[in-house]
């Protein structure tokens, strides 16, 4: 799916709306549609993300993954059961806000890009191995106790 043909489409809705006012109109309408096309592409993935899961919960079995490549977006229907999904009769419209330092942001789009699939895609799986990882007794699995003498 070539996701730049949508954002070149819309950006020639937004030069034929501004072509009813002025040339400053119109070169203010260039330079929005310039800056918003990295934008409009990344909101264009992340709802194929959402379709993909919104989808995946409807499947008995496999998911579907956003898959990017370059300029190429695929949606491509995955029958190995290997990945923990979200349960099937889990409602996947609850939404939050989340503050990410910029460094674990880049990590987090990184990781989710080697995957070949969206962001959202890689943290709901992320938390639904993390929720589901048997825990240790004790507290968190990576954590050191006790004191130290010198």
């Amino acid at each position: 799916m070539q996701i730049e043909g949508y954002v070149q489409a819309l950006r020639d809705d937004l030069l034929r709306v501004a072509a009813v006012g002025d040339e400053q109109t119109g070169r203010a309408a260039e330079l929005l549609a310039a800056a918003l096309e990295s934008s409009a592409v990344r909101r264009l993935q992340e709802a194929l993300g959402e379709a993909a899961l919104e989808v995946s919960a409807q499947l008995e079995s496999g998911h579907v993954e956003v898959r990017v490549a370059g300029g190429d977006t695929q949606l491509v229907l995955v029958q190995d059961g290997s990945d923990p999904e979200p349960p099937a009769d889990s409602a996947l419209d609850a939404r939050i806000t989340l503050r990410l330092p910029e460094e674990l942001k880049r990590k987090v789009e990184d990781a989710a890009s080697r995957a070949g699939i969206s962001v959202n895609t890689w943290i709901v799986r992320a938390l639904v191995r993390e929720s589901s990882a048997p825990r240790q007794s004790g507290g968190s699995r990576n954590r050191l106790t006790g004191y130290g003498r010198s």
